[in-house]
């Protein structure tokens, strides 16, 4: 019978394991081209697999909550269309399924550390070796963890870890990690591991315990929530955060956009927002302030060739993404339309590949939808700042003219800025808000798009 061997996707350069959130089908279920088999999630998105054959479903390889390398059989689907027996057992991998897994290879060149940096600050390493003296496999991720956090071959030797077969997870190696800089903590079972001495670290801060009443009701944080968490602390203990705000006229875009608006999405079938005329004038101001579009590697600053736009996008879970457009001062302003009218309908479809949200180099992120008036948003790492739009709004305006002062009706909105303070300082950072501020307020009201 002929049969199809379903991998685990590569779904960026620098995934090299998923993990299996959810199944979508069972052995025996008959499935069609384009259905959807199963949900995958990284360190940096949850994606839909979809069957790329039609079939019937004979073997599943992993279960739910397994974390599989990328290239593994994870499934077989026959599609002879004649009646199959299934294999009742998932789960249980092959030995060919096995030996695959074990002699997988992991090279991963990368030209920027920093940029490298995934959502929980680790970094991917050139080229690992994935099993340690005893035989013993380990994840790349588990290893990068190990390299940043300095444990060595020996320790992770040391570690008891939970997977199949006593393979080591992340969990375990978190774990580890936090037993290790606890005072108290107690030394891992297995051989004895000298380390170098040095200075002696802090206690662990005491969790706040609260108050539980019997009406309450308690929600434990999905994936995506623990990650935003964590990289929201790690943003904030890593910057030194500040902020400016001013008030900008952007009277001519508002009247423009709704003179053009009908026309577009007549002639281009989608609509056309503020945004895209931001993001526009936002190039042109990093430009001039190229310090803004940067990143910080230890003492080094880091300039960017590319601006690469991250657009901060809310999730109908709740969640928030931040997809990136890359190279986005190579784009007209029809080209940034389409980019961001893209990237917002993959994000709010779950339709995110890692490397949509890896690369940015300056985040946006837009209150205005929300009808909020202004915010201070936390620094999307490693990058330098991160810019607050604010809604549009009529307000009474003291307008200077030739013959005096009048009072006008405007379309006003706030811009706030916050920006690292260990490489911007407050006249650096104002220049640029302000700067910013000129570009709209001077945007051609004939401009064809």
């Amino acid at each position: 019978m002929a049969q199809f061997e379903l991998l685990m996707p590569k779904l960026g350069e620098s995934i090299e394991e998923a993990t299996i959130t959810k199944w979508f089908v069972k052995v025996g279920d008959k499935i069609e081209d384009d259905d959807v088999l199963l949900e995958i999630a990284t360190d940096k998105v949850d994606s839909e697999i979809p069957s790329p054959v039609s079939g019937t479903v004979v073997k599943i390889h992993y279960e739910q909550d397994q974390t599989v390398p990328v290239g593994t059989i994870i499934a077989v689907i026959d599609t002879s269309g004649g009646d199959v027996v299934a294999d009742e057992k998932p789960g249980m991998p092959s030995e060919d399924v096995k030996d695959k897994e074990e002699t997988v290879e992991v090279k991963r060149p990368i030209s920027d550390m920093t940029e490298a940096r995934d959502s929980v600050g680790v970094i991917p390493s050139q080229e690992v070796e994935k099993t340690g003296g005893s035989g013993r496999f380990y994840s790349p991720l588990v290893l990068t963890i190990a390299r940043e956090e300095g444990v060595s071959m020996e320790e992770l030797e040391a570690i008891q870890g939970s997977g199949r077969n006593g393979r080591v997870q992340k969990k375990d190696i978190v774990d580890y990690l936090k037993a290790r800089t606890s005072p108290a903590a107690k030394p891992v079972s297995g051989p004895a591991v000298s380390r170098p001495a040095g200075p002696a670290t802090a206690p662990e801060k005491p969790k706040v315990s609260a108050s539980v009443s019997a009406e309450d009701e308690i929600i434990e944080m999905d994936r995506m929530r623990k990650l935003i968490a964590d990289h929201m602390i790690m943003s904030k203990q890593t910057s030194a955060h500040v902020t400016n705000m001013l008030e900008a006229d952007v009277t001519d875009i508002v009247l423009w956009r709704n003179r053009v608006k009908d026309d577009f999405q007549k002639r281009e079938g989608e609509k056309i927002t503020y945004l895209p005329v931001f993001m526009e004038a936002i190039i042109q101001a990093l430009k001039d302030f190229p310090m803004i579009n940067a990143s910080v590697d230890g003492d080094k600053i880091i300039l960017k060739k590319d601006i690469n736009l991250g657009i901060a996008v809310a999730l109908p879970s709740g969640n928030l993404i931040v997809p990136v457009i890359k190279r986005a001062d190579s784009l007209n302003l029809l080209g940034l339309t389409k980019a961001l009218n893209k990237m917002a309908d993959a994000a709010r479809n779950n339709k995110l590949n890692p490397d949509d949200i890896q690369g940015g180099t300056f985040t946006i992120s837009n209150f205005g939808t929300f009808r909020n008036v202004m915010g201070t948003p936390i620094i999307n790492q490693p990058q330098v700042a991160i810019l607050a739009i604010g809604t549009v709004e009529k307000k009474p305006t003291v307008i200077e003219t030739s013959t005096g002062d009048v009072i006008g009706i405007r379309h006003k909105m706030f811009l706030s800025l916050t920006y690292d303070h260990r490489i911007i300082d407050g006249a650096y950072g104002g220049a640029f808000l302000r700067k910013l501020a000129d570009y709209l307020e001077n945007f051609d009201g004939d401009k064809v798009i």
